[in-house]
């Protein structure tokens, strides 16, 4: 890859306790995609699923053919565990 062509972006994953990053340099015009096909991290966190999960970059909701630009923040979110309606009320129930 030569080095005019290089970006490098990071994928992250938030764990209930942690988040995981992992950096990666990737040719220009690659794509979310691929970006979190190179990181690895599917093969760390085999219950990551591209087909449900969620991705953004930067908070925002993209396609895994999002072009990448250099620096991205890819996002891989977490299905939510519970509704947060009801643990707003759970709360809100604690302090009454």
């Amino acid at each position: 890859m030569d080095e005019t062509n290089k970006i490098t972006v990071h994928v992250v994953y938030a764990l209930v306790d942690q988040q995981k990053i992992f950096s990666v340099q990737m040719s220009t015009n690659s794509t979310v995609k691929q970006a979190i096909e190179r990181s690895g991290i599917l093969y760390k966190y085999k219950h990551i699923d591209l087909s449900k999960n969620a991705i953004g970059v930067y908070g925002k909701v993209v396609t895994l053919e999002q072009k990448l630009k250099d620096r991205d923040r890819i996002e891989i979110y977490r299905p939510l565990t519970t509704d947060p309606m009801q643990a707003r009320r759970a709360r809100a129930a604690l302090q009454d």
